[in-house]
């Protein structure tokens, strides 16, 4: 008898395969090519095809494997993983961590975050160029079409995101499915003309490449890297699969077969040494080279879609802890809230890929340019989980920190050989990375500044009670939903509103939206409704990080619990602050400047919440920063 649970988890297992493992999943097209190039493949000596590939399989093994599917999986929260999940576990006082500490871990969030920005650029166009290539193979005359036909299928892919894709997302699973069988038979075919190839299992060739190679030893680990980008990723989307299912995803199906295509590359290049130029497309016959062209393009096309995918889950989640000004999301599919498109995103990420195609050419030259921020980000990792382990398992130090300084070190590895390709192209994505954290360290502390601002000499809502009771102030029909920013108080907008119109509605709903540190509110977390007089209300909604809000529906759910019937005739009140740069605080002048130009072009909060446009009122408030 056939278990419905037990279908749907391998299910769930091959979906995994589509999202989590594209990236990892297509880096045998370019990596161990990338691993011969710059004059460190010599046909007369076989340890310079063993020792890369012995490298690249022990990546697997202790990163992939080790590093993040055994220990970090379990280093959720909630079960959603992440940098920003990671930073809030480490914020259980359990961990013991001083607030100076604290402050710190910050930081390195959004360091991680902008990291991870830059490896979100880079991934699309690598992989589509590097698939787009195999034209080369099937006639040399072709090459003058990659790039075209690179930016073409790019532009596409980034054209088709504001339509959602969950339609056709259920098919980039089997897709993948093959792909990785794909991968298993080459290299199984090519590894049975060269058995001698599996002695790459052994780590002897990769410890003794390193030996004898000194610091150009050290150079290839820039290269071995490409192998295992995405890892990131991996642990950012525990969360909609589960440990079980991308275990299963890559211990039965993922590694085996890039560990077995890894391993038939060198057997192809040990056999015939002429191949090393493009390892990958030599595995097949000429006759199967132009499906596996399409296949190649296809997984890449999968790769880069999980990757955007994956960068707007990051951004939203960025935006709703404070990191970022609040941006447009368009929720593409009715039926899942989670499924978005940010058009600002999608327009920067389509830009800087096309940009990377056009002035670096071939995935090779891209190939450069990749691996820095990845591997730093992987190390940031490493050193929070160093603090997880110790502080909060409080795991004994043979099981904790001789694991994880074992993958510093590896990682470090990753590092320096990354740092030997700095002047090659690797200095663009970390230009970026400096980029994007200095806009999200401006608009964190300008936030923080301006909440200074605006509470300073906040008038108590008793006040304004008061003056209701004595029926000092006129009322009008309809509900007034005022937002504010502070769970206490009388917020500034229902003052200027006052101010201005010498009266106040029948009905008062004092409205505050906070995002928890954590990925999800329970139930119970949802909202908080206190009657603080007949029809005057205070309302509190929090959601987790990962969550899209809908403000209305549990609005009127926290109202119907106190009033009951519906509530018609809603106005919303939004503070619109015009700020300048004219005060007197610590904030450098560029940073100000840069803090408004920010706010001016985030989303008011009633837009952000999409709350109804027809019913939403602005009053400009102007303040000096």
């Amino acid at each position: 008898m056939n278990n419905p649970h037990h279908a749907r988890s391998w299910a769930v297992a091959v979906a995994a395969l589509g999202v989590v493992y594209g990236d990892i999943g297509t880096s045998p097209l370019y990596a161990l090519r990338e691993c011969f190039g710059e004059g460190r493949f010599l046909a007369s000596d076989p340890v310079t095809v063993l020792g890369p590939v012995s490298l690249m399989l022990w990546s697997f093994i202790l990163i992939v494997s080790i590093k993040y599917l055994l220990i970090l999986v379990h280093a959720t929260n909630q079960g959603e993983g992440g940098v920003f999940a990671l930073l809030s576990i480490l914020k259980h006082p359990e961990a013991g961590l001083k607030k100076e500490h604290l402050k710190w871990l910050g930081l390195f969030a959004i360091i991680g975050a902008a990291l991870l920005y830059g490896d979100g650029v880079i991934t699309p166009a690598i992989s589509v160029l590097s698939a787009v290539e195999g034209l080369e193979e099937i006639n040399p005359e072709f090459e003058k079409y990659v790039v075209p036909v690179a930016v073409a299928i790019l532009l596409a892919v980034f054209l088709v995101q504001r339509h959602g894709t969950h339609r056709i997302g259920a098919g980039f699973g089997p897709i993948m499915l093959i792909w990785f069988g794909v991968l298993g038979a080459l290299g199984v075919y090519n590894l049975m003309q060269y058995p001698a190839a599996a002695a790459a299992l052994s780590p002897h060739y990769g410890i003794r490449y390193l030996i004898e190679h000194g610091h150009h030893g050290l150079g290839i680990m820039g290269s071995v890297l490409l192998c295992v980008t995405g890892c990131e990723a991996l642990y950012a989307d525990i969360g909609h699969f589960g440990r079980t299912a991308m275990q299963r995803s890559w211990f039965l199906v993922a590694f085996p077969g890039l560990a077995l295509n890894y391993l038939g590359q060198a057997a192809l290049v040990l056999r015939d040494p002429t191949t090393h130029e493009s390892p990958f497309f030599r595995l097949a016959p000429q006759s199967l080279l132009l499906p596996l062209v399409i296949l190649s393009t296809l997984a890449t096309i999968i790769a880069s879609q999980a990757m955007i995918t994956g960068v707007f889950s990051l951004t939203q989640q960025a935006v709703q802890l404070g990191f970022l000004p609040r941006l447009k999301i368009k929720h593409t599919n009715p039926d899942v809230r989670g499924q978005i498109y940010l058009p600002q995103i999608n327009l920067l990420l389509c830009v800087c890929c096309l940009a990377l195609v056009l002035a670096f050419g071939s995935s090779s030259k891209l190939a450069a340019a990749y691996g820095l921020t990845v591997s730093a980000n992987m190390m940031l990792t490493s050193s929070l989980l160093l603090i997880v382990v110790t502080r909060l398992w409080k795991w004994p130090w043979w099981k904790g920190l001789v694991p994880v300084i074992l993958f510093l070190i590896w990682e470090s590895t990753y590092v320096a050989g990354s740092l030997a390709k700095l002047f090659h192209g690797a200095w663009m994505p970390l230009l970026l990375t400096l980029l994007l954290w200095i806009l999200m360290k401006t608009w964190q502390d300008g936030r923080a500044l301006l909440w200074r601002i605006m509470t300073r000499g906040q008038i108590p809502i008793d006040h304004l009670i008061s003056e209701l009771e004595n029926k000092r102030i006129p009322r009008v029909r309809g509900t007034g939903v005022f937002m504010s920013g502070s769970s206490d108080g009388m917020p500034l907008v229902l003052l200027h509103h006052l101010k201005h119109n010498k009266s106040l509605h029948e009905r008062v709903v004092l409205l505050t939206v906070a995002f928890l540190e954590e990925p999800y509110a329970t139930k119970e977390e949802r909202f908080t409704a206190t009657e603080l007089m007949p029809d005057f209300y205070r309302v509190v909604l929090r959601y987790g990080f990962v969550e899209s809000p809908d403000v209305m529906r549990d609005l009127c759910r926290a109202l119907a619990v106190k009033r009951g019937g519906e509530m018609s005739n809603i106005s919303f009140y939004q503070a619109r602050e015009l700020l300048l740069p004219t005060g007197k605080s610590g904030m450098a002048p560029w940073r100000k400047k840069l803090y408004i130009f920010l706010s001016r072009i985030a989303r008011p909060a009633t837009g952000y919440f999409d709350l109804p446009s027809r019913q939403v009122i602005e009053l400009g408030i102007q303040m000096e920063l």
